[in-house]
């Protein structure tokens, strides 16, 4: 699918990516938005789910705060990349796993409960590859809803206020696993959420407000995929920026058009020097490298060592893990 069929597809995949309505029927809110029944937004959704346009309709989370994660990358040799990426994609905690064009060639984002899991899980993949692994936390988001503007017209929102982790409670944790694993599409989905949690409906609208307002829910609302679309030109952006001067360029970097993330992580003084990140999402090559050039030299950033890597090809992409299941039983 490269396309939305109609522009009913294009509204539902462009314009409820944020903002879902957190009232008890929100399919028949969107739908009274857009014109139409909640059962034809219901049934527009999951035709777009069957073909791979969405991933889900549910939330994106700001990392490190209701749990951690780290992005990291290997250097895996040609012949062995399936089998590398296959080590990695087993590992429950993986939740995106990337081929990219660089000698560092497979990246992935590692999330968990706490660090200790996701140390550990680095650690499995070392073991199992016998490959060093690339630790790169992240330090500081500029700006890293997930958001995606279909035309490409948008531009980047600026920095990200910080998230109010002080907002979590006892059972946040459940609820937060089942938003990034996506709401039932069904026409009461906080019903449905509700019971398989043992709550009530009114309890789970409103941990989900205020854990929205507080930032910790980055995003609530249909997750594209971006590649199935026709976005395939996708190029993760790293420079080598002095210490003094990253939160500045990050900054405004974040605010470019283009920019679909933005974020500066710890550097790795053997293998990585680099420490502001940004992606940019284009139809192709010559798109995603006009949009970089001038954002480039609106954040000052032109002259510094810089990698451009684009993707090649994706293996994994699923919600973040915040509860271990395993260890919460155990």
């Amino acid at each position: 699918m490269n396309a939305p069929a109609d522009t009913v597809d294009t509204a539902l995949l462009g314009g409820w990516q944020r903002d879902f309505p957190l009232v008890p029927e929100p399919f028949a809110a969107i739908g009274a938005a857009l014109g139409i029944g909640a059962d034809t937004v219901l049934a527009r959704l999951a035709r777009l789910s069957e073909r791979g346009a969405i991933s889900r309709v549910g939330a994106t989370l700001r990392p490190n705060v209701a749990g951690a994660s780290t992005l990291a990358a290997v250097a895996a040799p040609e012949w062995q990349i399936e089998q590398v990426a296959a080590a990695i994609g087993a590992e429950p905690g993986v939740n995106h796993s990337y081929l990219r064009e660089n000698d560092w060639n497979l990246w992935f984002v590692a999330t968990g409960p706490d660090r200790p899991y996701v140390d550990a899980t680095l650690a499995r993949i070392g073991a199992a590859t016998g490959l060093t692994v690339l630790d790169l936390p992240l330090v500081r988001p500029y700006h890293i809803d997930l958001g995606f503007a279909l035309d490409g017209s948008a531009h980047g929102p600026g920095a990200s206020a910080p998230a109010d982790g002080s907002a979590l409670r006892p059972g946040d944790p459940e609820l937060l696993q089942a938003l990034t694993g996506g709401l039932a599409l069904v026409p009461r989905p906080f019903a449905a959420l509700a019971g398989a949690l043992g709550r009530s409906e009114t309890e789970i609208i409103g941990r989900i407000r205020t854990l929205r307002e507080a930032g910790v829910i980055a995003r609530l609302g249909v997750i594209v995929r971006h590649r199935a679309l026709g976005w395939r030109s996708n190029a993760m952006v790293v420079w080598q920026v002095p210490e003094a001067d990253v939160d500045r360029a990050g900054a405004t970097l974040a605010a470019q058009r283009g920019v679909t993330l933005c974020y500066r992580r710890r550097p790795d003084a053997r293998h990585w020097p680099y420490n502001l990140y940004c992606m940019i999402h284009a139809r192709g090559r010559d798109e995603a490298l006009g949009r970089l050039g001038p954002a480039a030299e609106a954040a000052g950033l032109t002259a510094l060592p810089h990698q451009v890597l684009f993707s090649v090809r994706c293996f994994k992409q699923t919600g973040a893990m915040v509860l271990d299941r395993n260890r919460a039983t155990a």
